[in-house]
């Protein structure tokens, strides 16, 4: 089943089955962008999530060790996951990362926008598609 998904200021994107298939950008992350995004402590995965980064002192342990999420999950099932995490749980305490409507305790420097661009939403998937068993 498709849905189709429009939001003010967002690129429009199409959910089938448990990913969206296509690029938010039209072309391919570039992963060592998304490595540091992966690692920056203000905005996304380190928080909570821990993984192969040896380097990195103090990661999270909140959310699943994204060691093998390229293994564990397709490109499109990574950027639904980063884009609306409660897709897959109405519950889940990660952030809705490329979604603005229809939020809960969002923080005031995020009211109205995402919390990544398109471009950074693409870097991510890129990076995190590498990570293999």
């Amino acid at each position: 089943m498709a849905s189709h998904t429009r939001a003010d200021g967002l690129v429009p994107y199409t959910i089938v089955g448990d990913g969206i298939a296509d690029s938010l950008t039209g072309m391919p992350g570039d992963a060592a962008r998304g490595r540091a995004l992966v690692l920056a402590r203000t905005t996304t995965c380190i928080l909570c999530h821990s993984g192969p980064f040896p380097e990195t002192r103090f990661q999270g342990d909140l959310a699943p060790d994204l060691s093998g999420a390229g293994t564990r999950w397709s490109t499109s099932q990574l950027r639904l996951r980063l884009v609306d995490a409660s897709h897959f749980n109405p519950d889940t305490i990660m952030p809705s990362y490329y979604r603005t409507d229809g939020l809960v305790r969002v923080g005031r420097n995020f009211t109205g926008k995402p919390i990544l661009s398109a471009t950074e939403i693409e870097d991510i998937v890129a990076f995190l598609a590498t990570l293999r068993d």
